[in-house]
């Protein structure tokens, strides 16, 4: 099997927010120092099987809130035909639409997403549009040499990083922020994330990047928690990625790894 078994040992590391005493960020070193990449278009099969050339987008995109749909609607209307095969389906009928009432749990509002257009989201690119296959949105920020965090929708940019919040209390009663960084497994998902025929993050089939995560996605992790954690957290992580036995090595990397060497 490509995929890895869940769970398998991990090693974390927790450091305080150089610019907020209440916070403390707790990192996961053995997925950061993967060697996990997007293979989109280069051996991605799709999250299901009747849909190889969608990658992760059949589903569309949820906005994380106002202010995401706000960025990304911004970003739509600077996007032209060239770059964007359903631009004039999006002009007729909008590129947004509510969740479906029968993926929502009773009583939950349905919320807003990238509408779905002939099986996936408005804004892929099918194979055999003049630009490319992949997402219009992305392509727009390389046209324009920018960052795709500035263009695409939270949980595009985001995934497969996973950013999560709680409250800690502590022994003498008082609380501080952790905000937990990792990898966005199939759990994260949700009950579905199980039901999806294939899935990258721990797949050996992707674990074939010449950087490590937190190298190959600076970008979305200075987003993700500011460039003076960032910097603290590189240090960490080269410092692991130097140092750690095979023993916290992501299975998937060391598979693929050792596949290589044969």
């Amino acid at each position: 099997m490509p995929e890895v078994s869940l769970p398998f040992p991990r090693a974390f590391v927790e450091f305080t927010d150089p610019g907020d005493a209440e916070t403390v960020y707790r990192c996961d070193l053995t997925w950061l120092t993967s060697r996990w990449r997007c293979i989109f278009g280069h051996g991605c099969r799709g999250i299901y099987a009747d849909r190889p050339d969608d990658g992760c987008c059949t589903l569309g995109a949820h906005f994380a809130d106002s202010d995401d749909e706000l960025r990304v609607s911004r970003a739509t209307q600077q996007l032209t035909a060239a770059q964007w095969q359903y631009q004039d389906v999006a002009k007729s009928g909008g590129w947004v639409e509510l969740e479906g009432p029968d993926t929502l749990a009773e009583g939950e509002e349905p919320s807003r997403k990238t509408r779905i257009v002939d099986g996936a989201c408005i804004f892929l690119n099918r194979p055999g549009f003049a630009a490319g296959q992949g997402c219009a949105l992305h392509l727009l920020a390389l046209d324009q040499g920018r960052s795709f965090t500035e263009t695409k929708p939270d949980v595009c940019w985001q995934l497969p990083l996973r950013r999560q919040f709680r409250t800690v209390t502590r022994g003498d009663e008082t609380t501080y922020t952790e905000v937990s960084i990792g990898e966005y497994v199939r759990e994260g998902w949700g009950p579905g994330g199980h039901d999806l025929d294939w899935y990258c993050t721990s797949n050996t089939e992707a674990h074939v990047g010449s950087q490590p995560v937190f190298e190959a996605n600076s970008d979305e992790l200075i987003e993700l928690m500011g460039r003076p954690a960032y910097a603290v957290l590189a240090e960490l992580c080269r410092d692991f990625d130097a140092r750690a036995g095979q023993r916290v090595r992501h299975p998937a990397t060391l598979e693929s790894q050792s596949s290589s060497d044969r």
